[in-house]
């Protein structure tokens, strides 16, 4: 979430949307709470005005945490996103099986990254008018916030080979499932 410098403040409001959303769908899994319920607080609380994350590649420091500033979340956004994530959960996680390989399954997955897959896939698969280069990007970028080994490469890959078969007229995939 570093390379906001550049964006206008309502594709800041969208990229803490989204940040916001991934945050809302892991703590729905990890509580058991019910959606709205989460969904709610998330809205009324929000994810406060900013957030402590590793050491930004871009600054000269000696290996300190770098404090980011986060403008509020499109809450329309966050909502459409938890809401569908949440709902087609199922659905997800079946494209997000069918796109990792070797002995990898959703289950085996931490539960942050499922839910940055869960929500990439899903604004794949039911926001035909975001990019499909804008959503990985983003989630690529929440997944950087989150990790600093190979994760984010993982988020990339998964969520491309999803985007080939639900997207493919728009990225010229291969439409076949996998």
């Amino acid at each position: 979430m570093t390379a906001n410098k550049g964006k206008n403040k309502s594709a800041l409001r969208r990229s803490t949307a989204r940040l916001a959303a991934v945050q809302a769908l892991y703590q729905s899994e990890l509580t058991g709470h019910p959606a709205d319920r989460v969904l709610e607080d998330f809205l009324q609380y929000g994810i406060g005005s900013s957030v402590t994350l590793g050491q930004d590649a871009d600054e000269d420091s000696a290996g300190g945490e770098v404090e980011h500033i986060l403008a509020p979340p499109d809450g329309a956004l966050l909502a459409v996103i938890f809401r569908g994530a949440t709902a087609r959960r199922e659905v997800l996680d079946e494209m997000i099986a069918g796109a990792l390989t070797g002995d990898w399954t959703v289950e085996r997955l931490e539960s942050v990254l499922r839910a940055i897959l869960r929500g990439g896939a899903f604004e794949l698969i039911d926001c035909p008018d975001v990019p499909v280069r804008v959503v990985i990007s983003e989630y690529v970028d929440i997944a950087h916030a989150f990790y600093s080994g190979p994760e984010p490469g993982l988020v990339n890959a998964v969520l491309d080979r999803i985007a080939r078969v639900v997207r493919a007229d728009e990225i010229g995939g291969d439409a076949r499932p996998r």
